[in-house]
């Protein structure tokens, strides 16, 4: 079984890797991080033109077709960026729910739209701190309105649509495609420890929605979205986290003591070893939820959460030795390393935090050894 990309797929990862580095160089995202503009509008203008927003998008709505392996190359390109655009909330998430459950009518009108760059989007479906569950949902959809609290969003405050998770009249969980930027919708900023990734409250006071109408069981395909997206965002985390090791290493060959490299010592070996072996396992486990995704095979849930675990464990392990390894200079403001120490901080609780998902890993194996 063949886990590797294909020649096509690669020469799409170096164009990527070629254009973010021009693009997305760290004084660009330091732009956004000091700066007053919520993410870098040159640069997601940019991946619009490059056609990127529409990777996995069907052709016959406006999309390049290229499915979910493209799109596993480009997060893995926007990880080791740290791209400062919604490109994660817009594709995997947006865009993915209309894919999923979207009417035909729902998909012509919004996915050429979002391959397009002309709108951002966003998944509301937590409601406060802890592990979102069905029961928790209490935001309301009656009579094509919305009213309720949905947070943390990410790209809630900078989107132009969101998917939300509500409850109908019948008590069933239901999909609602909602505008932002129509009345009885008031965004408020939220405070994060990454200020390059935007995350908001969003409160809904009878505003108007309309139901993915293709959906179903709601929260069964909720479900399948977040395993979709939880695979693309390990293909980020797992960019990131090389790009801390790489960085680490280059500093231990060039920085000096006691008239050697600091790389020499047992002690910085060693926690460079430990990451690259995290990192490694993370790759592994994301290159066999990609196949799965790719695939539709039966393991997609397991392959899923076990992506996630591994790749939020690697991602905050790497950032954080590659602070260490720096030594002093690694916690200031002048070094880069703590852009990817935000970023893994923000990616680890961007699709449920690690208890979600570790608990996921356990039902999935549960259920496999009762069968």
């Amino acid at each position: 079984m063949n886990f590797d990309f294909s020649d096509e797929l690669k020469q799409l990862r170096d164009q990527a890797r070629r254009f973010l580095g021009e693009r997305s160089a760290p004084k660009q995202v330091r732009r956004v991080l000091e700066g007053h503009t919520p993410y870098d509008r040159a640069l997601w203008e940019g991946v619009a033109e490059m056609g990127w927003l529409g990777t996995a998008i069907p052709e016959e709505y406006g999309g390049a077709g290229m499915g979910h392996l493209g799109l596993c190359i480009l997060a893995e390109e926007m990880g080791r960026a740290v791209a400062a655009i919604p490109f994660g909330s817009t594709t995997y998430l947006a865009a993915e729910a209309l894919i999923l459950a979207g009417s035909p009518a729902q998909k012509a009108h919004w996915l050429p739209k979002i391959a397009a760059g002309e709108t951002v989007g966003c998944l509301a479906w937590a409601e406060g701190t802890g592990n979102p569950t069905a029961a928790k949902v209490q935001t309301r959809f009656h009579g094509g309105r919305l009213s309720g609290r949905k947070w943390p969003v990410a790209d809630g405050g900078v989107a132009d649509i969101a998917i939300v998770v509500a409850r109908n009249d019948a008590g069933q969980i239901v999909l609602a495609l909602a505008d932002l930027r129509a009345t009885g919708v008031h965004p408020e900023t939220l405070q994060t420890l990454d200020p390059t990734r935007d995350q908001a409250k969003l409160t809904f006071d009878d505003a108007p929605a309309e139901l993915l109408t293709a959906g179903g069981d709601g929260w069964l395909v909720l479900e399948q979205l977040l395993d979709r997206a939880a695979i693309l965002f390990a293909f980020e985390q797992i960019g990131g986290a090389a790009v801390c090791l790489d960085m680490a290493v280059q500093y231990a060959r060039d920085r000096h003591a006691f008239g050697r490299p600091i790389g020499s010592f047992q002690a910085i070996k060693h926690k460079l070893a430990d990451v690259y072996v995290a990192n490694e396992l993370a790759r592994s486990n994301a290159y066999f939820g990609a196949w799965a995704l790719d695939t539709g095979a039966a393991e997609l849930r397991l392959a899923a959460a076990s992506a996630r675990v591994s790749a939020t464990d690697a991602y905050h392990l790497a950032s954080k030795e590659n602070i260490q390894t720096h030594g002093g200079i690694g916690f200031t403001w002048e070094a880069d390393c703590h852009l990817y120490y935000r970023r893994a901080k923000s990616l680890a609780l961007s699709v449920g935090a690690i208890p979600f998902w570790r608990d996921r890993v356990v039902n999935e194996l549960v259920a496999r050894n009762a069968a």
